[in-house]
């Protein structure tokens, strides 16, 4: 992730719970932190530096994360977003197997399907 005054690039992270997740955060310009609510945990990068964060996502929600070193006159607006959801890719496996199962089932018993 890239910290320039006054955004980080991306602004936004999506994550599934339990995700071990690595952030590299590179200051661009001036000194840069980044400060995860909820979490409570923070990282910061000099300039033309890059630091490492990572934490477990085990807390579900959207969480703002936000520059906590002062590096300017518009400062309180580098913010983004965390957001831990849940695993849509399980569920829809789990949906599409069901699916699978009762395609099979039917279709072994389809009463069009035998020679008589």
């Amino acid at each position: 992730m890239d910290a320039r005054q006054f955004a980080y690039s991306p602004s936004e992270l999506h994550v599934n719970p339990g995700d071990t997740v690595t952030i590299h955060l590179t200051s661009t310009d001036v000194v840069h932190g980044l400060y995860v609510d909820g979490y409570d945990i923070s990282v910061e990068a000099d300039p033309g530096q890059s630091a490492t964060l990572t934490f477990v996502a085990d807390k579900p929600g959207s969480f703002r994360f936000r520059c906590n070193v002062t590096c300017g006159a518009m400062h309180p607006f580098m913010i983004g977003k965390l957001t831990v959801g849940t695993n849509d890719w399980l569920y829809r496996s789990i949906g599409f197997s069901i699916l699978a199962i009762f395609g099979l089932l039917f279709f072994q018993r389809s009463p069009l399907l035998t020679d008589n």
